[in-house]
């Protein structure tokens, strides 16, 4: 072999060993962490969160998924993905009642974390400083596109982040937004942010078909 396609060679078989090594996810041998997992509506989220908890109690942990009472779309307790999956969970009104409750798991899982309030964010780092594994899911952006809540700041401190995307309602390629609907258009931007509601409501958009309010261009200005 030529001694350039040697180096060619070497440099191809570094590259593929780098990018084995990126994709290589080390938990923290002691202590707790947080991992969280985001995305769109419609992109498995809570189905994700679901799978690795379900794996946690199969390895004997102790486990528990939280929820905000105010998330009844599917079942008033349950947690219930949009593609059926469905765990136990606790509802909670507040985060300190989440928190008290949180104390006797080994693994906490929380969905939906967009609906909670600021304090969410020092409850969750609290519980992975004493050790426990948290996991949670929610939307990354609301429907305007903006940042969703609490979720920036989450993102910022975990350890692990992943984020789903779903199937564009509208084209089928790769949605990364949520779409809210009124009688079949645009939800106007002045809306509230948060309106609990699943696909009569929402649609999973990518970036080229999500369509803005009639009234953004007004709130802009």
């Amino acid at each position: 072999m030529h001694p350039s396609e040697d180096r060619v060679a070497a440099l191809s078989g570094r590259r593929r060993i780098y990018d084995r090594e990126t994709v290589i996810r080390i938990p923290p041998q002691r202590g707790g962490w947080l991992e969280v997992i985001c995305g769109p509506m419609f992109s498995g989220k809570s189905e994700e969160m679901i799978r690795r908890l379900r794996r946690a109690e199969i390895a004997g942990q102790r486990v528990v998924i939280f929820k905000p009472r105010i998330d009844d779309r599917y079942d008033a307790t349950d947690v219930v993905s949009h593609a059926g999956a469905s765990m136990r969970a606790a509802a909670v009104e507040s985060v300190p009642e989440l928190t008290a409750r949180a104390a006797a798991y080994d693994v906490v899982g929380i969905d939906e974390v967009q609906f909670f309030d600021e304090s969410i964010v020092a409850a969750a780092l609290d519980l992975a400083d004493r050790g426990l594994r948290v996991i949670i899911s929610g939307l990354d952006q609301d429907f305007r596109r903006l940042p969703f809540g609490v979720m920036p700041e989450l993102l910022a401190h975990a350890e692990f982040v992943d984020k789903l995307q779903a199937v564009c309602h509208r084209c089928g390629g790769t949605a990364t937004t949520t779409q809210r609907l009124v009688d079949g258009r645009p939800a106007p931007y002045s809306g509230d942010t948060v309106v609990v509601g699943a696909a009569e409501q929402y649609e999973a958009r990518c970036r080229d078909c999500h369509e803005a309010g009639a009234d953004a261009v007004a709130l802009v200005a």
